[in-house]
Protein backbone atom coordinates (compact mmCIF):
# COMPACT_ATOMS: atom_id res chain seq x y z
CA UNK A 1 0.00 0.00 0.00
CA UNK A 2 1.44 3.28 -1.07
CA UNK A 3 0.94 6.32 1.09
CA UNK A 4 1.04 9.77 -0.35
CA UNK A 5 2.02 12.83 1.50
CA UNK A 6 -0.53 15.57 1.15
CA UNK A 7 0.77 18.49 -0.85
CA UNK A 8 1.70 21.52 1.13
CA UNK A 9 -0.68 24.41 0.67
CA UNK A 10 0.47 27.06 -1.74
CA UNK A 11 1.10 30.33 0.03
CA UNK A 12 1.07 33.47 -2.06
CA UNK A 13 3.31 36.11 -0.53
CA UNK A 14 2.83 39.73 -1.42
CA UNK A 15 6.02 41.73 -1.42
CA UNK A 16 5.84 44.84 0.73
CA UNK A 17 6.63 47.87 -1.38
CA UNK A 18 8.19 50.63 0.68
CA UNK A 19 8.20 54.17 -0.59
CA UNK A 20 10.60 56.69 0.92
CA UNK A 21 8.97 59.63 -0.84
CA UNK A 22 7.06 60.83 2.22
CA UNK A 23 10.03 60.75 4.66
CA UNK A 24 12.25 62.46 2.08
CA UNK A 25 9.64 65.15 1.40
CA UNK A 26 9.05 65.76 5.10
CA UNK A 27 12.80 65.84 5.63
CA UNK A 28 13.16 68.54 2.96
CA UNK A 29 10.47 70.66 4.61
CA UNK A 30 12.05 70.09 8.02
CA UNK A 31 15.36 71.27 6.56
CA UNK A 32 13.63 74.39 5.23
CA UNK A 33 12.31 75.04 8.74
CA UNK A 34 15.78 74.64 10.23
CA UNK A 35 17.25 77.02 7.65
CA UNK A 36 14.58 79.63 8.42
CA UNK A 37 15.18 79.22 12.14
CA UNK A 38 18.97 79.44 12.22
CA UNK A 39 20.10 81.03 8.95
CA UNK A 40 17.43 83.76 8.75
CA UNK A 41 16.39 84.53 12.34
CA UNK A 42 13.62 87.07 12.88
CA UNK A 43 13.29 89.04 16.09
CA UNK A 44 9.95 90.27 17.38
CA UNK A 45 6.45 88.86 17.70
CA UNK A 46 3.87 87.45 15.31
CA UNK A 47 0.21 87.94 16.19
CA UNK A 48 -2.57 85.56 15.19
CA UNK A 49 -6.06 87.05 15.28
CA UNK A 50 -8.51 84.36 16.39
CA UNK A 51 -11.88 86.13 16.14
CA UNK A 52 -13.86 88.29 13.75
CA UNK A 53 -15.79 91.40 14.68
CA UNK A 54 -19.11 89.53 14.41
CA UNK A 55 -18.21 86.71 16.80
CA UNK A 56 -20.25 86.50 20.00
CA UNK A 57 -17.31 84.84 21.75
CA UNK A 58 -14.26 87.00 21.31
CA UNK A 59 -10.83 85.39 21.69
CA UNK A 60 -7.80 87.50 22.49
CA UNK A 61 -5.16 87.62 19.75
CA UNK A 62 -2.33 85.12 20.20
CA UNK A 63 1.12 86.75 20.17
CA UNK A 64 4.06 84.39 19.67
CA UNK A 65 7.73 85.30 20.02
CA UNK A 66 8.99 84.67 16.53
CA UNK A 67 12.47 83.22 16.96
CA UNK A 68 11.80 80.80 19.88
CA UNK A 69 8.61 79.56 18.19
CA UNK A 70 10.33 78.94 14.86
CA UNK A 71 13.25 77.13 16.53
CA UNK A 72 11.02 74.84 18.59
CA UNK A 73 8.78 74.01 15.63
CA UNK A 74 11.78 73.32 13.39
CA UNK A 75 13.08 70.78 15.90
CA UNK A 76 9.63 69.16 16.18
CA UNK A 77 9.41 68.92 12.39
CA UNK A 78 12.79 67.20 12.25
CA UNK A 79 11.56 64.69 14.83
CA UNK A 80 8.38 64.04 12.84
CA UNK A 81 10.39 63.51 9.65
CA UNK A 82 12.51 60.95 11.49
CA UNK A 83 9.36 59.30 12.82
CA UNK A 84 8.02 59.06 9.27
CA UNK A 85 11.22 57.29 8.21
CA UNK A 86 10.87 54.94 11.18
CA UNK A 87 7.32 53.99 10.13
CA UNK A 88 8.44 53.29 6.56
CA UNK A 89 11.31 51.11 7.79
CA UNK A 90 9.03 49.26 10.23
CA UNK A 91 6.92 46.21 9.26
CA UNK A 92 3.96 48.45 8.39
CA UNK A 93 6.06 49.87 5.54
CA UNK A 94 4.38 53.27 5.17
CA UNK A 95 4.08 56.62 6.86
CA UNK A 96 0.63 57.24 8.41
CA UNK A 97 -1.68 59.95 7.13
CA UNK A 98 -2.09 61.60 10.54
CA UNK A 99 1.63 62.27 10.72
CA UNK A 100 1.61 64.11 7.39
CA UNK A 101 -1.39 66.20 8.52
CA UNK A 102 0.25 67.15 11.84
CA UNK A 103 3.50 67.95 10.01
CA UNK A 104 1.70 70.17 7.49
CA UNK A 105 -0.13 72.12 10.21
CA UNK A 106 3.04 72.69 12.25
CA UNK A 107 5.04 73.71 9.18
CA UNK A 108 2.37 76.25 8.26
CA UNK A 109 2.47 77.69 11.79
CA UNK A 110 6.27 77.89 11.56
CA UNK A 111 6.21 79.55 8.15
CA UNK A 112 3.48 82.03 9.07
CA UNK A 113 5.22 82.91 12.32
CA UNK A 114 8.46 83.57 10.47
CA UNK A 115 7.07 85.41 7.47
CA UNK A 116 4.61 87.64 9.35
CA UNK A 117 6.95 88.93 12.06
CA UNK A 118 5.59 92.18 13.49
CA UNK A 119 2.24 91.71 11.73
CA UNK A 120 -1.17 90.19 12.46
CA UNK A 121 -2.58 87.22 10.57
CA UNK A 122 -6.40 86.95 10.65
CA UNK A 123 -6.79 83.20 11.17
CA UNK A 124 -10.58 82.98 10.55
CA UNK A 125 -10.20 85.01 7.36
CA UNK A 126 -7.28 82.87 6.20
CA UNK A 127 -9.22 79.65 6.80
CA UNK A 128 -12.51 80.95 5.37
CA UNK A 129 -10.78 82.13 2.20
CA UNK A 130 -8.99 78.80 1.91
CA UNK A 131 -12.29 76.92 2.16
CA UNK A 132 -13.87 79.19 -0.46
CA UNK A 133 -11.07 78.47 -2.92
CA UNK A 134 -11.21 74.75 -2.09
CA UNK A 135 -14.92 74.23 -2.79
CA UNK A 136 -14.72 73.87 -6.60
CA UNK A 137 -11.50 71.85 -6.25
CA UNK A 138 -13.19 69.38 -3.90
CA UNK A 139 -16.30 69.03 -6.06
CA UNK A 140 -14.02 68.45 -9.04
CA UNK A 141 -11.96 65.93 -7.10
CA UNK A 142 -15.05 64.01 -5.96
CA UNK A 143 -16.22 63.77 -9.57
CA UNK A 144 -12.75 62.64 -10.60
CA UNK A 145 -12.68 59.94 -7.92
CA UNK A 146 -16.04 58.49 -9.04
CA UNK A 147 -15.10 58.57 -12.71
CA UNK A 148 -11.64 57.06 -12.29
CA UNK A 149 -12.80 54.48 -9.78
CA UNK A 150 -15.11 53.34 -12.58
CA UNK A 151 -12.23 53.10 -15.04
CA UNK A 152 -12.49 56.36 -17.00
CA UNK A 153 -9.75 59.00 -16.75
CA UNK A 154 -11.48 62.34 -16.31
CA UNK A 155 -9.16 64.97 -17.75
CA UNK A 156 -12.26 67.01 -18.62
CA UNK A 157 -12.90 68.25 -15.07
CA UNK A 158 -11.79 71.72 -16.15
CA UNK A 159 -14.32 71.77 -18.99
CA UNK A 160 -17.09 70.48 -16.72
CA UNK A 161 -16.41 73.19 -14.14
CA UNK A 162 -16.33 75.90 -16.79
CA UNK A 163 -19.49 74.81 -18.61
CA UNK A 164 -21.27 74.37 -15.28
CA UNK A 165 -20.39 77.94 -14.34
CA UNK A 166 -21.53 79.17 -17.76
CA UNK A 167 -24.86 77.33 -17.59
CA UNK A 168 -25.51 78.53 -14.04
CA UNK A 169 -24.90 82.14 -15.05
CA UNK A 170 -27.35 82.09 -17.97
CA UNK A 171 -30.19 80.16 -16.33
CA UNK A 172 -29.68 81.90 -12.98
CA UNK A 173 -29.85 85.28 -14.73
CA UNK A 174 -32.95 84.52 -16.80
CA UNK A 175 -34.93 82.93 -13.96
CA UNK A 176 -33.42 84.93 -11.08
CA UNK A 177 -33.54 81.67 -9.14
CA UNK A 178 -30.17 80.41 -7.90
CA UNK A 179 -31.53 76.90 -7.34
CA UNK A 180 -32.47 76.64 -11.01
CA UNK A 181 -29.05 77.96 -11.91
CA UNK A 182 -27.52 75.21 -9.77
CA UNK A 183 -29.57 72.55 -11.56
CA UNK A 184 -28.55 74.03 -14.91
CA UNK A 185 -24.89 73.83 -13.89
CA UNK A 186 -25.27 70.15 -13.10
CA UNK A 187 -27.01 69.49 -16.43
CA UNK A 188 -24.39 71.46 -18.36
CA UNK A 189 -21.53 69.51 -16.79
CA UNK A 190 -23.38 66.24 -17.41
CA UNK A 191 -23.57 67.11 -21.10
CA UNK A 192 -19.79 67.44 -21.19
CA UNK A 193 -19.57 64.11 -19.37
CA UNK A 194 -21.87 62.50 -21.95
CA UNK A 195 -19.43 63.43 -24.70
CA UNK A 196 -16.49 62.11 -22.67
CA UNK A 197 -18.31 58.87 -21.91
CA UNK A 198 -19.59 58.33 -25.45
CA UNK A 199 -16.23 58.73 -27.13
CA UNK A 200 -14.12 56.97 -24.51
CA UNK A 201 -16.48 54.10 -23.65
CA UNK A 202 -18.55 53.47 -26.78
CA UNK A 203 -16.12 54.52 -29.52
CA UNK A 204 -12.92 53.49 -27.66
CA UNK A 205 -11.15 56.81 -28.25
CA UNK A 206 -8.16 57.54 -26.01
CA UNK A 207 -9.62 58.99 -22.82
CA UNK A 208 -6.84 61.50 -22.17
CA UNK A 209 -7.10 62.91 -25.70
CA UNK A 210 -10.89 63.21 -25.46
CA UNK A 211 -10.58 65.02 -22.14
CA UNK A 212 -8.02 67.50 -23.44
CA UNK A 213 -10.08 68.19 -26.56
CA UNK A 214 -13.21 68.75 -24.46
CA UNK A 215 -11.39 71.25 -22.25
CA UNK A 216 -10.26 73.24 -25.27
CA UNK A 217 -13.70 72.99 -26.90
CA UNK A 218 -15.56 74.20 -23.81
CA UNK A 219 -13.08 77.04 -23.30
CA UNK A 220 -13.56 78.13 -26.90
CA UNK A 221 -17.36 77.89 -26.82
CA UNK A 222 -17.80 79.71 -23.52
CA UNK A 223 -15.32 82.44 -24.54
CA UNK A 224 -17.17 82.97 -27.81
CA UNK A 225 -20.63 83.15 -26.24
CA UNK A 226 -19.31 85.32 -23.41
CA UNK A 227 -17.97 87.89 -25.87
CA UNK A 228 -20.85 87.74 -28.38
CA UNK A 229 -23.85 87.09 -26.13
CA UNK A 230 -23.22 87.72 -22.44
CA UNK A 231 -21.22 90.95 -22.66
CA UNK A 232 -23.73 92.79 -24.94
CA UNK A 233 -26.65 91.84 -22.66
CA UNK A 234 -25.01 91.34 -19.28
CA UNK A 235 -28.01 92.70 -17.33
CA UNK A 236 -30.24 89.94 -18.67
CA UNK A 237 -27.90 87.01 -19.25
CA UNK A 238 -25.01 87.49 -16.84
CA UNK A 239 -26.44 88.82 -13.59
CA UNK A 240 -27.55 85.77 -11.59
CA UNK A 241 -28.83 86.03 -8.05
CA UNK A 242 -26.25 84.71 -5.63
CA UNK A 243 -26.98 82.28 -2.81
CA UNK A 244 -27.36 83.96 0.56
CA UNK A 245 -25.21 83.12 3.55
CA UNK A 246 -27.08 80.83 5.96
CA UNK A 247 -25.46 80.84 9.42
CA UNK A 248 -26.29 77.73 11.45
CA UNK A 249 -27.46 78.76 14.93
CA UNK A 250 -25.05 77.95 17.78
CA UNK A 251 -22.57 76.19 15.49
CA UNK A 252 -21.73 79.44 13.73
CA UNK A 253 -20.71 80.95 17.09
CA UNK A 254 -17.99 78.38 17.81
CA UNK A 255 -14.70 80.29 18.02
CA UNK A 256 -12.50 80.08 14.90
CA UNK A 257 -14.29 77.13 13.25
CA UNK A 258 -17.80 78.58 13.49
CA UNK A 259 -17.28 81.49 11.08
CA UNK A 260 -15.29 79.26 8.74
CA UNK A 261 -17.54 76.20 8.49
CA UNK A 262 -21.02 77.28 9.55
CA UNK A 263 -21.50 80.76 8.09
CA UNK A 264 -21.72 79.51 4.55
CA UNK A 265 -24.06 79.24 1.60
CA UNK A 266 -26.11 76.27 0.43
CA UNK A 267 -23.41 75.05 -1.98
CA UNK A 268 -20.81 74.77 0.79
CA UNK A 269 -23.23 72.83 2.98
CA UNK A 270 -23.90 70.57 0.00
CA UNK A 271 -20.15 70.00 -0.17
CA UNK A 272 -20.09 68.63 3.37
CA UNK A 273 -22.89 66.23 2.49
CA UNK A 274 -21.34 65.26 -0.86
CA UNK A 275 -18.00 64.26 0.70
CA UNK A 276 -19.74 61.92 3.13
CA UNK A 277 -22.14 60.50 0.55
CA UNK A 278 -19.42 59.78 -2.01
CA UNK A 279 -17.30 58.01 0.61
CA UNK A 280 -20.26 56.04 1.96
CA UNK A 281 -21.59 55.12 -1.48
CA UNK A 282 -18.20 54.02 -2.82
CA UNK A 283 -17.25 51.80 0.10
CA UNK A 284 -20.50 50.84 1.84
CA UNK A 285 -23.06 50.18 -0.90
CA UNK A 286 -23.64 47.75 -3.75
CA UNK A 287 -23.37 50.59 -6.25
CA UNK A 288 -19.91 51.44 -4.93
CA UNK A 289 -18.82 47.81 -5.10
CA UNK A 290 -19.90 47.61 -8.73
CA UNK A 291 -18.25 50.92 -9.59
CA UNK A 292 -14.95 49.81 -8.09
CA UNK A 293 -15.27 46.40 -9.74
CA UNK A 294 -15.54 47.80 -13.26
CA UNK A 295 -12.58 50.06 -12.50
CA UNK A 296 -10.38 47.28 -11.16
CA UNK A 297 -11.31 44.17 -13.12
CA UNK A 298 -14.03 44.76 -15.72
CA UNK A 299 -13.76 41.23 -17.12
CA UNK A 300 -14.53 39.69 -13.73
CA UNK A 301 -17.33 42.21 -13.20
CA UNK A 302 -18.83 41.27 -16.56
CA UNK A 303 -18.61 37.59 -15.64
CA UNK A 304 -20.84 38.08 -12.59
CA UNK A 305 -23.44 39.99 -14.59
CA UNK A 306 -22.41 43.64 -14.19
CA UNK A 307 -22.92 45.69 -17.34
CA UNK A 308 -19.50 47.35 -17.55
CA UNK A 309 -20.37 49.81 -20.32
CA UNK A 310 -23.57 51.02 -18.69
CA UNK A 311 -22.02 51.27 -15.23
CA UNK A 312 -19.11 53.33 -16.50
CA UNK A 313 -21.31 55.57 -18.62
CA UNK A 314 -23.70 56.51 -15.82
CA UNK A 315 -20.95 56.88 -13.24
CA UNK A 316 -19.09 59.32 -15.50
CA UNK A 317 -22.36 61.22 -15.89
CA UNK A 318 -22.90 61.28 -12.12
CA UNK A 319 -19.35 62.54 -11.71
CA UNK A 320 -20.13 65.36 -14.13
CA UNK A 321 -23.20 66.40 -12.12
CA UNK A 322 -21.08 66.65 -8.96
CA UNK A 323 -18.40 68.68 -10.74
CA UNK A 324 -21.13 70.96 -12.11
CA UNK A 325 -22.03 72.04 -8.57
CA UNK A 326 -18.45 73.20 -8.19
CA UNK A 327 -18.82 75.21 -11.39
CA UNK A 328 -21.99 76.84 -10.09
CA UNK A 329 -20.07 77.96 -7.02
CA UNK A 330 -18.14 80.46 -9.15
CA UNK A 331 -21.13 82.25 -10.60
CA UNK A 332 -23.79 81.76 -7.91
CA UNK A 333 -21.65 82.17 -4.83
CA UNK A 334 -18.26 83.86 -5.25
CA UNK A 335 -18.20 86.09 -8.33
CA UNK A 336 -21.86 86.62 -9.14
CA UNK A 337 -21.35 86.49 -12.90
CA UNK A 338 -19.59 84.44 -15.54
CA UNK A 339 -16.11 85.46 -16.71
CA UNK A 340 -13.95 84.18 -19.54
CA UNK A 341 -11.80 81.23 -18.36
CA UNK A 342 -12.87 81.96 -14.79
CA UNK A 343 -11.93 78.47 -13.55
CA UNK A 344 -8.27 79.29 -14.32
CA UNK A 345 -6.99 75.71 -14.27
CA UNK A 346 -8.91 74.59 -11.18
CA UNK A 347 -9.92 71.39 -12.95
CA UNK A 348 -6.31 70.32 -13.36
CA UNK A 349 -5.56 71.04 -9.70
CA UNK A 350 -8.66 68.98 -8.83
CA UNK A 351 -7.23 66.15 -10.92
CA UNK A 352 -3.98 66.49 -8.98
CA UNK A 353 -6.03 66.25 -5.77
CA UNK A 354 -7.48 62.95 -7.02
CA UNK A 355 -3.97 61.56 -7.50
CA UNK A 356 -2.64 63.07 -4.27
CA UNK A 357 -5.66 61.62 -2.47
CA UNK A 358 -4.98 58.17 -3.95
CA UNK A 359 -8.43 57.98 -5.53
CA UNK A 360 -10.12 58.17 -2.12
CA UNK A 361 -12.81 60.84 -1.50
CA UNK A 362 -11.65 61.80 2.01
CA UNK A 363 -7.99 62.05 1.05
CA UNK A 364 -8.89 63.94 -2.13
CA UNK A 365 -10.90 66.39 -0.01
CA UNK A 366 -7.91 66.99 2.24
CA UNK A 367 -5.74 67.53 -0.83
CA UNK A 368 -8.24 70.05 -2.19
CA UNK A 369 -8.15 71.92 1.13
CA UNK A 370 -4.35 71.98 1.00
CA UNK A 371 -4.30 73.45 -2.50
CA UNK A 372 -6.98 75.99 -1.57
CA UNK A 373 -4.98 77.03 1.47
CA UNK A 374 -1.84 77.48 -0.61
CA UNK A 375 -3.75 79.66 -3.08
CA UNK A 376 -5.28 81.85 -0.37
CA UNK A 377 -2.02 82.14 1.51
CA UNK A 378 -0.45 84.16 -1.29
CA UNK A 379 -3.30 86.68 -1.06
CA UNK A 380 -3.17 87.02 2.72
CA UNK A 381 0.60 87.45 2.79
CA UNK A 382 0.35 90.04 0.05
CA UNK A 383 -2.28 91.99 2.02
CA UNK A 384 -0.27 92.07 5.25
CA UNK A 385 2.87 93.13 3.38
CA UNK A 386 5.00 90.00 3.54
CA UNK A 387 8.67 90.37 2.51
CA UNK A 388 8.37 87.21 0.38
CA UNK A 389 8.71 88.17 -3.33
CA UNK A 390 5.34 88.47 -5.08
CA UNK A 391 6.46 86.30 -7.99
CA UNK A 392 7.13 83.42 -5.60
CA UNK A 393 3.75 83.90 -3.94
CA UNK A 394 1.98 83.73 -7.31
CA UNK A 395 3.51 80.36 -8.10
CA UNK A 396 3.09 78.99 -4.54
CA UNK A 397 -0.14 77.02 -5.16
CA UNK A 398 1.32 75.34 -8.24
CA UNK A 399 4.60 74.56 -6.46
CA UNK A 400 2.62 72.96 -3.62
CA UNK A 401 0.56 70.98 -6.15
CA UNK A 402 3.60 69.62 -7.99
CA UNK A 403 5.53 68.88 -4.84
CA UNK A 404 2.58 67.20 -3.15
CA UNK A 405 1.84 64.90 -6.08
CA UNK A 406 5.48 64.11 -6.83
CA UNK A 407 6.83 63.95 -3.31
CA UNK A 408 4.15 63.15 -0.77
CA UNK A 409 1.96 60.58 -2.49
CA UNK A 410 4.28 57.66 -1.77
CA UNK A 411 3.22 54.36 -3.31
CA UNK A 412 0.10 55.25 -5.26
CA UNK A 413 -1.78 52.87 -7.50
CA UNK A 414 -4.61 53.98 -9.71
CA UNK A 415 -7.53 51.60 -10.27
CA UNK A 416 -6.14 48.76 -12.39
CA UNK A 417 -8.45 49.38 -15.36
CA UNK A 418 -8.37 53.18 -15.15
CA UNK A 419 -8.02 54.55 -18.66
CA UNK A 420 -8.32 51.14 -20.28
CA UNK A 421 -11.31 50.61 -22.58
CA UNK A 422 -13.27 47.41 -22.07
CA UNK A 423 -14.03 45.41 -25.17
CA UNK A 424 -16.31 42.48 -24.44
CA UNK A 425 -14.98 39.30 -25.99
Amino acid sequence: MTTTTPAAPIVHETALVRSWKAPIALGVFALVGIVLAFAFPHAGETTFGLSTGRDVIQLAPLALPTQPTVVVLAIVLAVLAGLSAYFVASPRGRSPLWLAIVFAVLFMVLFLTWVATGKTIPVPGLLAGSLALSVPLIFGALGGVISERSGVVNIAIEGQLLFGAFSAAIVGSITQQPLLGLVAAMIGAVLVSFVLAAFSIKYIVDQVIVGVVLNVLVLGLTSFFYSKVLVPDAATLNSPVKFETLPIPLLSEIPILGPVLFRQTLIVYLLYIAVFLVWFALFKTRWGLRARAVGEHPTAADTVGINVTSTRFWNVSLAGAIVGVGGAYYTLDVVGQFGKDMTNGAGFIALAAVIFGRWHPIRATLAGLLFGFATNLQSVLGIIGSPVPSDFMLMLPYVVTIFAVAGLVGVSRAPAADGKPYIKS
